[in-house]
């Protein structure tokens, strides 16, 4: 991918502002060029849409092959289609602005969720071919190819990588991590224990003031770090809370998936305060009716923002054994083991890597 010379314009979909820019071997090429979104109004939305993606096309050294962006649910997206949207009302109904944007622009378009497409970028170019050469450095046999990614931020966001590919599901809604259930309130979901508000709750909770006078998670962090003012107490408790919500949700998920575990998202600079608790609960164990005990996921997870840990999980327990009836020796590593670490891109990076490489892939396709 990083030799490839083809380009590739993308698209950070936000609420407030669309953020356009085009890509060649895995790099930007153009400026970006920021746009209003007008959520409420379709008409200057996709014509705000057009006039980003044209300009950008302008500023290329070469003439685009694809447009491919993320944006967000719920979508047909291998059709384009986009749906009812929370934080972008002017496009209920359905909108098929993947066929428009094909039309307008006579390039293939390409559009999917921001979460699978972060932890596609991360697949390619962040966490997984960081931590696969420091495993090899370390004359470690080991390598991984499957990755979940999560992004903590308004919300919480999800996607899987299953041997190097994204994996969408049937109906475009696989790693919907947000809608699994939330262990500290059961009654709801985990998003409502894994995001800004669940943060700024707690704290407000916890220090027995209203929600309006909640600094925002920046601040709250601060607190907790003792470098501002404020209930240090409460503000470690609201990041233990999410770091513990966050845990159950990323367990649940490798537990089916078996690869790292990557965190990106608005909340995830705070992962001093609440990265521990996360892979903690990862770590912790179910209760059999006998009252024996056994691992919460079969795996045992590091923390890889932990020195100590990542230096363990490097290691592994490598060791020769003997076949049966012979002198020949393999070796053998008995330490099965996940890791969980920081996104090595940043978000938006990542997305507009993934967004990048997923059009390529289809277009070879």
């Amino acid at each position: 991918m990083n030799n490839d010379s083809r380009i590739v314009m993308t698209l950070d979909a936000g609420g407030t502002n669309f953020r356009f820019a085009a890509m060649r071997g895995g790099t930007p090429v153009t400026e970006t060029v920021a746009l209003p979104s007008n959520a409420d109004d379709l008409d200057k939305c996709l014509a705000g849409l057009v006039e980003g993606f044209t300009k950008v096309k302008e500023m290329c050294p070469e003439p685009p092959v694809a447009i491919s962006f993320a944006f967000p649910g719920p979508c047909d997206y291998p059709a384009g289609i986009i749906g009812d949207l929370g934080n972008l009302p002017a496009f209920r109904g359905g909108v098929p602005l993947g066929p428009m944007l094909e039309q307008k622009f006579g390039i293939p378009v390409f559009i999917n969720n921001d979460g699978d497409l972060f932890a596609y970028g991360e697949a390619i170019g962040g966490i997984l071919p960081y931590l696969n050469d420091l495993l090899e450095k370390a004359g470690s046999p080991k390598r991984y190819r499957n990755l979940f990614g999560i992004t903590l931020g308004t919300g919480l966001g999800g996607g899987i990588v299953r041997d190097g590919r994204a994996f969408i599901g049937d109906n475009s809604v696989a790693a919907e991590v947000w809608t699994l259930r939330n262990k500290l309130a059961p009654e709801m979901n985990a998003e409502e224990g894994a995001c800004i508000r669940a943060v700024r709750r707690v704290y407000a909770e916890q220090s027995g003031i209203a929600l309006e006078q909640v600094p925002e998670p920046k601040d709250i962090f601060d607190i907790a770090q003792g470098t501002a003012e404020g209930n240090t107490d409460a503000a470690k408790e609201a990041f233990r809370r999410l770091g513990e919500v966050a845990g159950d949700a990323m367990a649940t998920a490798l537990t089916l998936i078996d690869g790292i575990g990557v965190i990106g998202g608005g909340v995830s600079g705070a992962w001093p305060a609440f990265l521990p608790a996360l892979v903690d609960e990862m770590n912790s164990d179910w209760v059999g009716p006998d009252g024996n005990r056994f691992r919460r996921i079969p795996t045992q997870v590091f923390n890889l923002e932990d020195p100590a840990q990542l230096e363990q999980f490097l290691k592994g327990d490598s060791r020769e054994v003997t076949v049966p009836g012979s002198d020949q020796k393999v070796m053998y590593d008995p330490l099965q083991r996940i890791g969980v670490g920081m996104s090595r891109l940043g978000t938006s990076e990542a997305i507009s890597l993934g967004a990048y490489a997923f059009a390529l892939q289809a277009l070879d396709k």
